[in-house]
């Protein structure tokens, strides 16, 4: 059986289901372009040596590297327009149990991510974490979330129902954050009403810690609006299986992305872009250059016919979840394991890479190479066959 005839599952974190009829590439190299930049801007050389692009925003405003998250929720969507058709003909205990189980897996593969290596060094000493102060919330954890809430609306709801929940969902999280807000900066990291919802709910020493406050940039509110992501993926999905991948389809879905780009850009003098608060701005944003991202790559693999290159982010679609997982744990071996006084990590930093090269460069190259690394093991678990589901 060969791979344009393969029948293919993929994990409900971002992974779909594609048959010998059905064979979208483009939307599975976006998937692996998206893990492969969260596994570079995840693991740079030294935090304190970064270019522009690979930052975050501070606070309002928007890079590349604030693209990515929205993207992967984006591609979870397009998964879920595949995933979701087998539901239709069963029973609702089926479809529930199903997405509860899903979510119930991401959810807690986030939380061990969180606590591993479950033991850290005080003092000197190496003693057992405090499990009663993990951070609750995080990116698998937000996605589990998203993949509930945007799995329930598009079953229940229908295409329709979702498109009116989207607005409604957008145009109220705006409403709650501007009327709950601090009146005289409602959108500030001290004074905005997501800091205030999430504090009701979640204990501070459960929260993130790397604003200067406890607050959480993954956190319940802003995942409402962090939803639409995922069903914008959804639509996009059904959209393409719909007219095919074709020059049409990909000038309308660079239609709809510039002209979500252009409201984003208008809504932001009122309600600024802003990843850590996720607002409804940022969301038409990101949503808007994913279709933009997603249409190119439609005329340039399906249309062009260019498809040499796509294999490398082929390796990282085929197991995401897996490979950001193990991004994760390994990274944090090896800022746990010591050599002499410092981290292997930053061992490895110092030895391999500030030898010859120097700050932000240096520190670019050794997230290239990490990333080139985990596509090895994504290659490796391709021609094995092993493909880690959920």
């Amino acid at each position: 059986m060969n791979k344009t005839t393969m029948v293919r599952e993929t994990t409900a974190a971002g992974l779909l289901r594609n048959s010998a009829s059905e064979r979208y590439l483009s939307l599975d190299v976006l998937r692996g372009l998206t893990i492969a930049l969260m596994v570079v801007v995840n693991n740079p050389g030294s935090w304190g040596s970064i270019y522009a692009p690979f930052k975050h925003a501070a606070w309002h405003g928007f890079t590349v590297t604030d693209l990515v998250f929205p993207s992967f929720l984006f591609v979870v969507g397009n998964a879920m327009s595949f995933s979701m058709r087998k539901f239709e003909q069963q029973p609702n205990g089926v479809f529930l149990r199903k997405v509860l189980k899903r979510t119930a897996l991401i959810f807690l593969i986030g939380t061990f991510l969180h606590l591993f290596p479950f033991v850290t060094r005080t003092d000197g000493e190496i003693v057992l974490k405090d499990f009663t102060a993990v951070r609750i919330m995080g990116v698998l954890q937000r996605i589990a979330l998203c993949y509930f809430i945007a799995s329930l609306v598009v079953h229940y709801l229908k295409l329709k129902g979702a498109a009116i929940f989207s607005v409604v969902a957008l145009l109220g999280y705006w409403g709650i954050m501007y009327l709950f807000g601090n009146p005289a900066d409602p959108y500030s990291l001290e004074g905005n009403a997501a800091l205030k919802f999430d504090s009701l709910f979640i204990p501070d020493e459960n929260l993130y810690k790397g604003f200067g406050i406890p607050f959480d940039p993954e956190g319940l509110l802003s995942t409402l609006p962090a939803t639409i992501n995922v069903i914008a993926g959804y639509f996009a999905g059904v959209f393409i299986k719909k007219n095919g991948n074709n020059i049409n389809t990909v000038l309308k879905l660079a239609l709809v992305g510039g002209v979500l780009v252009v409201i984003a850009l208008l809504w932001d003098q009122s309600f600024p872009i802003n990843k850590p608060i996720w607002t409804s701005s940022y969301v038409l944003h990101s949503v808007g250059l994913s279709l933009l991202i997603l249409a190119g790559l439609i005329l340039i693999i399906e249309i062009a016919g260019f498809v040499k290159w796509t294999y490398f982010f082929e390796a990282f679609g085929k197991n995401p979840l897996f490979i950001f997982a193990l991004a994760t744990l390994v990274i944090k071996l090896l800022s746990f394991i010591r050599v002499g006084e410092v981290s292997l990590q930053k061992w490895i930093y110092d030895h391999l890479f500030l030898t010859w090269s120097e700050g932000k460069t240096a520190s670019l190259l050794f997230a290239l190479l990490y990333m080139l690394v985990m596509w090895a093991v994504g290659f490796w678990m391709d021609k094995k066959k092993i493909y880690v589901k959920v």
